[in-house]
């Protein structure tokens, strides 16, 4: 990895791992996953210590090493820890330890060249720091998991041949060194002198901008509520790239949740560069998205695009950087079908030499995806810019909890047998069966629907690790059928996510026995509250910014999303006139579960005063698909004329696109749009001038009531009586907010907002609205008629 290198300013001293130096300098041959492994960082940690233990323990441990040197003007330190140094006068010997559950005499040549390579280095370093050391020893212990089979070889290097490698290593690595210290002279220099990308700012947009660089000089975690319209994109990302001009930060993470809000990021850099900028971005693409349709069903053996891939990657990625500044999905691909290399992988290899990566929140925040190229280790001149970080909470739940379930167990046993080649892989299958049925006994033979326990089920998780060493080597067999392992590879992938979840086990999860729809058993490790892993992601960089139009109560999100003492809040007004809108509460609509067959008419009713007041543009939401199909019914049976668009299950892009398209379309007709509260079209959406000229939300938005929901809800409460807030309420309020945010998006629009539930009247959501609500026009009604007028005062007012 190229890491952070800083040419302007100050005395830094630039890091690179002697691993990352190896790696990416020596390389070769082909990118073939039956050669990964399986074994995690936590796995290979203990059979590290243990050897470290026992039969290592004369040698001082994780020895550290170092040299610095000057590279294109620019001083870098190359480190690393040597897992185990043993001196003896004028006698040495370096241990280097590798796990893996691939057997040694099948590690490709390109492997074992880099494990060499490595201790190598750490020869070279031992041989300076100690110069009494003539040569030394390096013996590569390598432990195949999971019987730990260790296999040990010995060789010797002599000063000046460790010199000689070294240096040969190094000559290779300052082209890439003086490509990227190049483009970050640039960079820096353009960003230094580039201005704001419009002419002025927008109202609280130079504070926003000023708090963010001062969070980033000073490495701090800051909250940030900016409302729609505020341009929190540019006002994040403005003052981090002037961070890097100051020499302050290096590298920028920009983190969402959307499709659509990687593209705004984007056209905010080009915004930029538009100006002067120089600087190198990079979108991320999802794998199953970027991979090749032609590569999909191929084994990585007989893959073209994997089968050498290191050999072609660097002409791939020098041409890259020569010819593009941002890097798109559509540059990608279109680099490496002309070399002819896996996209994706390409696109990581290459975000090694940009400023920018523009990336889902998992890229950071997921433990079984996380990019370790970055990740592996804090840097400091990281900086997280976590667009619409409201999202985050759900988000992070999911990526902490895992399950397995008994459904495809039968057909995976049905289909390994009667075969005496994969014999013990159908006899591991139906060993896991039996243990997943004593496992989920305490469930089975209950009249419950559901099971909750404080702990997790230690003899079942060695199953699932004995199954996933078993499918493992499986998979690693050149003769393996192909129909078969698109079905194990699906069940050894939900057996990968329990086992590493497994490990992250302690007193914020719950482990969950349930029941599906179609009555299989569910075993879920589930996380009720990811904050701790949150705070340790956050820590990866020297800052970070998280931000939304929708993050109140502050206190909440900054619990919940890092629990960290010293993080600090900013919140922007918004900065439209609070007479454009008219937020009215329907005093007379009750929309819990019991009273909403009854509330249907008083909602259709409400609807009809929307359109009465003035046609144009409605956006309705609804909390749930059932709700949201009685309302459409009813309203289409009363108002046959009505144009409707209509929300529907699983909606391709396409139908999406068409949706949105509707309300850009005859904004003098009426058309009444139909959506679910917290769904696709409840953000993200953008929506201007008479566009969209009112919306009406239906409920407070609670989550509906189950068994997660309360284990959150009981977990807050015992922590600090909070927990129905945290649990319910909270992100609730936050799709309320969000629903409500689809109106207001400039100076000049204009609407009316109906909050259709009595419970909106309650101080408990009242005390919570946005400021600006409270500043314009709050109404409450009491009756139709009362609603009615609110809305023809309103238009008459703003005729």
């Amino acid at each position: 990895m190229i890491t952070n290198p800083i040419t302007s300013g100050g005395d830094r001293i630039n890091h690179i791992g002697i691993r990352d130096l190896v790696e990416f300098t020596l390389r070769s041959g082909d990118l073939n996953a039956k050669l990964n492994s399986n074994n995690t960082a936590k796995q290979g940690a203990k059979i590290h210590r243990k050897l470290q233990n026992s039969k290592y323990k004369a040698f001082e441990t994780e020895y550290y090493l170092d040299n610095t040197l000057k590279i294109n003007d620019i001083d870098f330190k190359i480190e690393g820890r040597a897992d185990g140094v043993l001196i003896k006068d004028k006698d040495a010997e370096i241990i280097e330890i590798k796990t893996s559950d691939v057997q040694y005499d099948q590690l490709s040549e390109s492997m074992t060249t880099l494990y060499w390579a490595q201790a190598k280095v750490y020869a070279h370093f031992l041989m300076l720091k100690e110069p009494i050391l003539k040569s030394v020893k390096l013996t590569l212990c390598y432990v195949q998991t999971p019987d730990e089979d260790i296999t040990t070889e010995s060789v010797k290097i002599s000063k000046d041949d460790a010199k000689t490698f070294f240096n040969e290593l190094i000559n290779e690595y300052e082209e890439w060194l003086k490509l990227r210290t190049d483009i970050i002279k640039q960079r820096n220099q353009t960003a230094n002198q580039m201005p704001f990308p419009f002419e002025q700012f927008r109202d609280g947009q130079r504070q926003f901008s000023a708090v963010v660089y001062k969070t980033i000089v000073n490495h701090k975690h800051l909250f940030a509520q900016a409302p729609t319209g505020t341009g929190k994109t540019i006002s994040t990302l403005f003052p981090a790239i002037k961070s890097m001009g100051e020499n302050v930060a290096n590298r920028i993470f920009y983190l969402t949740a959307k499709q659509s809000t990687r593209v705004v990021a984007s056209e905010a850099v080009d915004l930029m560069m538009d100006k002067g900028l120089f600087i190198k971005t990079i979108t991320l693409t999802a794998k199953d998205t970027i991979t090749f349709d032609a590569e999909r069903n191929l084994k990585p053996e007989d893959n073209p695009y994997m089968i050498g891939y290191y050999d072609r990657l660097k002409p791939a990625i020098k041409d890259i950087l020569t010819n593009h500044n941002q890097i798109t999905r559509a540059v990608i691909e279109e680099y490496a079908e002309k070399y002819q290399i896996d996209p994706f992988e390409f696109s990581l290899d290459v975000s090694q030499f940009c400023d920018i990566i523009i990336c889902d929140y998992n890229y950071l925040f997921d433990p079984q995806v996380h990019l370790q190229r970055f990740f592996t280790v804090e840097d400091p001149d990281n900086i997280f810019l976590i667009d619409e970080a409201h999202n985050l909470v759900s988000r992070s739940r999911d990526m902490y909890s895992a399950a397995v379930s008994n459904e495809k167990l039968d057909e995976l046993i049905e289909e390994t047998d009667d075969n005496e080649d994969i014999e013990r892989l159908h006899k591991a299958f139906k060993n896991f069966k039996q243990s997943f049925t004593i496992n989920a006994k305490i469930l089975t033979d209950s009249d419950e629907e559901y099971i909750h326990l404080d702990n997790p089920l230690s003899a079942f998780g060695k199953q699932v690790n004995k199954l996933c060493d078993v499918i493992n080597d499986w998979l690693g067999r050149d003769d393996r059928d192909e129909d078969l392992s698109d079905l194990v590879v699906d069940f050894y992938f939900s057996l990968l996510s329990y086992q590493r979840i497994a490990e992250l086990y302690d007193d914020t999860f719950k482990t969950r026995l349930f029941y599906d729809r179609n009555h299989n058993v569910i075993i879920k490790l589930f996380c009720m509250d990811p904050s701790p892993f949150i705070g340790e992601s956050l820590q990866l960089g020297g800052s970070a910014i998280l931000f939304s139009a929708t993050l109140s109560p502050m206190d909440y999100y900054q619990r919940v999303l890092g629990d960290e003492e010293d993080s600090i809040t900013y919140e922007i007004q918004s900065p439209f006139n609070p007479a454009n809108q008219q937020v009215i509460v329907t005093n007379y609509i009750e929309t819990t579960y019991a009273k909403r067959p009854a509330s249907i008419q008083p909602i259709i009713n409400t609807i009809n005063a929307l359109i009465e007041s003035k046609p144009g543009h409605y956006l309705i939401f609804l909390p749930s698909n059932r709700y949201l199909s009685d309302v459409v019914e009813a309203f289409q049976k009363q108002h046959p004329l009505v144009e409707t668009a209509i929300q529907t299950a699983d909606m391709t892009p396409e139908e999406r696109q068409d949706y949105i398209d509707k309300f850009k379309e005859n904004s003098d007709k009426t058309l009444v749009g139909f959506a679910l509260l917290g769904g696709i079209f409840c953000e993200g959406i953008d929506l201007k001038y008479n566009q969209l000229i009112g919306v009406g939300i239906v409920s407070v938005g609670l989550p509906g009531l189950n068994p997660e929901n309360d284990l959150i809800r009981y977990f807050f409460d015992a922590e600090n009586g909070h927990g129905f807030d945290f649990a319910y309420q909270l992100p609730g309020l936050n799709n309320v907010f969000q629903a409500a945010g689809r109106l207001i998006r400039t100076n000049q629009d204009i609407g009316n907002v109906i909050l259709m539930d009595q419970r909106f009247s309650q101080n408990r959501y009242q005390k919570l609205f946005p400021d600006n609500w409270h500043a314009g026009n709050l109404i409450k009604s009491f009756n139709q008629n009362q609603t009615k007028q609110a809305l023809d005062n309103f238009w008459k007012m703003h005729k």
